[in-house]
């Protein structure tokens, strides 16, 4: 695998704020492990329904940078607090070397002068 070209953990995390983010049943078992649940507690307490392809989904939280974000996001530090757990999609997000998010907020940061400027909604 080639290196990736971004980071992370200077990311509001962006990906996390996607409305869906799809958990498939091997995901539902981590994440039962993860919290000491059966399948089916895990399942009401941390996904909703999807849509027709995505069937279930992480359940959000409100958040102040973006409208809503992952329930498992510390909206503070913007890390994910079920890293060891997470889904399989954001395991293996984002598919390219380049994230599209991270190079939209270095060229920002570079424009704007400041290291720590980040994109809002507001």
């Amino acid at each position: 695998m080639s290196k990736l070209k971004y980071d992370c953990l200077k990311c509001p995390a962006y990906c996390c704020s996607y409305e869906h983010i799809p958990v498939t049943d091997k995901d539902l078992k981590r994440l039962a492990k993860y919290f000491g649940l059966s399948v089916e507690q895990a399942k009401k307490r941390h996904t909703k329904r999807g849509d027709k392809e995505t069937p279930m989904v992480l359940r959000h939280q409100a958040d102040g940078h973006y409208e809503t974000i992952c329930k498992f996001i510390d909206i503070e530090t913007r890390n994910c607090t079920i890293y060891e757990a997470r889904p399989a999609i954001c395991r293996d997000f984002p598919t390219q070397k380049r994230c599209g998010y991270y190079e939209f907020l270095k060229f920002e940061r570079e424009v704007q002068e400041d290291e720590e400027w980040v994109a809002t909604t507001s």
